[in-house]
């Protein structure tokens, strides 16, 4: 049936005679792109940002690369087609519900091939999009698609790094131990995926929208695509991803467009959310009376005695399943629970989460690594795919089994899910090698390699490990968007293994800020703070990631003993909610903490209710945090703003700010007046500033000094 419905459409197509040459436009008030159909050959002719009055220079336009093959496998077999390789055989414009469209029509008759290329442009959004669908004759695999493909003279790529590592490079010279320059901070895991594209002159972003996404420039051509690498048969359609172009009104302000348009498409909306971990407290001791008594202990000291908002969520950590005995066997069913410390489907847990206002959340390996590791053998040996040390992302029957118990997790009533460990850990990735669930490609010889094999650094490996990690990517979006389906209002982050692309965002709620420790290492709070924004630093300003801040992981704040400082303590706490991002996770030990501490914590919690809204547009300011120099974060929002400083220097130092669009303001006709919320910030206290003014701040060695603007 599948063969007469291709044969019909070939010959609906055949009947069609070849679309005249002639332009067609898509245009609102923010953008235009005009597309032209010259010899009966498709491209990009003029693309307008109407927001900065600016042209891209297009020098070269080949619309679209596919490559396909009899197989990843099959040397020598695969095909680079273009644009230029197809004919256009018919054009359909539509508008429906503010949304415009055009759809053009391709054939390549060598190849048996049809391709048809849709854009669609809504009335009201700076950005337009972008997708194939892909017809073929006969089977064939699709290798990679990249469906944005121009030369543009001022096509920049911001993220330059790729780093598709199995094992730190620092574990390998070092095998007795790892010591980077600044402790815990691998260097060399950037896979380099999911990252947006700009043009300098023009003003604007491309990207794919979807998380492992390949784009890049080179020779100033830019492409925007993926590997896909999987076969598909005559007259079955594929259809991509889809792809993106935005604008900005100056290049200058480029970040802001794209974090606007990242935060139009995330799956929830920013929210705050507050939650209590047992890990810092218990490890993996954890069990139901330990956890009853912390999570009476948070509410009773943080919204019984102090006034917070209810907690949003007590997560259990690493400890809970059923992973540590030699009996334990999850042959039929994934990730039990072990009832000699809690009960049955979390009951009692449940309860009592409810009662104090607030909810259950879980730790959770889908890679089953860390307390979960012991099962990994057992798994493989009953037939699921396991990689050495890890599980497979991309393993047929382990995923299905992995999704069932997630999704019966998520029916229970979890609202948050920590999925800790995907494609790795902190010092070592694991990938498929052997075409389980993911394209297979023995002419590369890896017979006889660990799924961890240093040997696999080599880059020689990477599109065999890109095609796990986006077999990987597409399985695990598939299981959030089904938990999502099940409570729209859950909550879920990816940690370890996991790789900072924004479009993660359409599924999940943030991700881990990668390759750094759980605990920030350093000298005091001072050394732990500037561990922390080290980290920051690195990937915003030198690395030049497009991720935005408030949806990051941190693994902070952190308290498991008194006796520091009041004062201490509140710069530490308000530094590290300054960073703006809306999940507070705390990490403390409930019973050794004194009454001041739990002041502090209040304090802060208040302050943070009080600022969340301007956290959406949280940058980071100032010199790299490792070289002793001032630096600090600043976030504004209508009407509101907050600007944070540490001096990590041992002397005094003075700095200076001017308040305008490139520190985040917006407004130029607000006059703010100053406060603190630290007993140390009131030297500028009262001073009423508006938009341009400059702000010159005094810190002592090691201090931090926050201000408040109000209008």
């Amino acid at each position: 049936m599948r063969s007469i419905l291709y044969f019909l459409l070939i010959s609906l197509v055949a009947a069609i005679s070849c679309a005249p040459e002639q332009d067609h436009t898509l245009s609102n008030q923010y953008l235009s792109r005009t597309l032209s159909v010259t010899h009966g050959t498709l491209s990009t002719k003029t693309f307008i940002n109407k927001m900065a009055g600016k042209e891209i220079p297009i020098k070269n336009s080949n619309e679209f690369k596919i490559r396909i093959s009899k197989g990843t496998g099959e040397v020598g077999t695969d095909h680079l087609l273009t644009s230029k390789d197809f004919k256009v055989k018919s054009i359909s414009e539509y508008n429906k519900a503010g949304l415009s469209g055009l759809s053009f029509d391709l054939q390549n008759a060598a190849h048996d091939l049809l391709v048809t290329v849709h854009y669609e442009l809504a009335e009201d959004e700076p950005y337009m999009r972008k997708y194939l669908e892909i017809t073929p004759g006969k089977d064939l695999t699709l290798e990679q698609i990249n469906i944005e493909t121009h030369t543009f003279e001022d096509a920049f790529q911001p993220y330059k790094l790729k780093q598709i590592t199995a094992r730190s490079m620092n574990l390998i010279t070092t095998p007795t131990g790892y010591k980077p320059d600044r402790p815990g901070n691998v260097t060399d895991y950037k896979f380099g995926l999911g990252q947006p594209l700009y043009t300098t002159t023009s003003a604007t972003f491309w990207g794919v929208e979807f998380p492992a996404s390949t784009n890049y420039v080179e020779d100033r051509e830019l492409n925007c695509g993926y590997l896909w690498g999987k076969e598909i048969t005559a007259g079955q359609t594929y259809r991509t991803y889809r792809s993106v172009v935005g604008v900005a009104d100056n290049y200058r302000y480029i970040d802001d467009a794209f974090y606007n348009y990242i935060n139009d498409i995330k799956i929830r909306p920013l929210r705050l959310q507050v939650q209590y971990n047992s890990w810092f407290d218990f490890g993996q001791s954890v069990n139901r009376e330990k956890f009853q008594k912390s999570v009476k202990k948070m509410y009773r000291e943080l919204v019984g005695e102090r006034g917070c908002k209810p907690i949003d969520a007590y997560v259990i950590d690493d400890g809970w399943q059923d992973s540590f005995s030699k009996e334990a066997d999850w042959s039929d069913k994934l990730w039990k629970i072990n009832t000699d410390r809690f009960d049955p489907n979390f009951k009692s847990s449940h309860e009592l989460v409810k009662s104090q206002s607030g909810t259950l959340g879980l730790w959770y390996s889908p890679g089953c690594f860390f307390g979960a590791n012991r099962m990994v053998k057992k798994l493989g040996k009953q037939g699921y795919e396991s990689l050495d040390f890890s599980m497979s992302m991309a393993g047929p029957k382990y995923m299905s089994a992995f999704e069932e118990r997630t999704l019966e997790l998520a029916r229970q009533g979890i609202s948050y899910f920590k999925f800790d460990g995907i494609f790795g850990h902190l010092y070592t990735r694991a990938f498929e090698l052997h075409g389980r669930g993911t394209p297979a490609m023995p002419q590369l010889n890896t017979t006889g390699f660990s799924s961890t094999d240093p040997r696999l650094n080599d880059s020689k490996y990477d599109e065999l490990k890109t095609y796990y990690l986006v077999a990987g990517t597409e399985r695990l979006i598939d299981i959030f968007t089904k938990v999502s389906q099940i409570n729209p209002e859950v909550f879920m982050a990816i940690t370890n293994g996991a790789y900072l692309s924004p479009w993660w965002l359409q599924h999940v709620d943030l991700v881990w800020l990668i390759n750094a420790d759980d605990g920030a290492v350093g000298d005091g709070r001072s050394g732990e703070l500037v561990y922390r924004d080290g980290i920051y630093h690195d990937i915003w300003v030198k690395e030049n990631t497009k991720y935005p801040m408030h949806a990051i992981f941190n693994h902070e704040p952190k308290k498991v003993k008194t006796g520091e400082s009041e004062e201490q303590f509140r710069e530490y706490l308000f530094m590290n909610f300054s960073r703006g991002t809306g999940f507070i996770e705390f990490y403390i030990k409930t019973e050794n903490l004194s009454e001041q501490d739990w002041d502090v914590m209040a304090e802060g919690l208040k302050w943070v209710y009080d600022v969340f809204p301007t956290f959406q547009n949280v940058k980071m300011h100032g010199g790299p945090p490792g070289k002793s120099e001032i630096y600090g974060y600043t976030a504004w929002k209508d009407s509101r703003g907050y600007v944070s400083f540490h001096n990590p220097a041992k002397e005094e130092r003075t700095y200076t700010i001017t308040l305008d669009r490139t520190f985040g303001l917006k407004n130029t006709k607000i006059s703010y007046k100053v406060a603190s919320p630290l007993h140390n910030g009131q030297e500028l206290s009262g001073k009423v500033v508006t938009y341009g003014d400059q702000l010159t701040v005094t810190l002592a060695p090691l201090e931090v000094k926050i201000l408040d603007f109000k209008k």
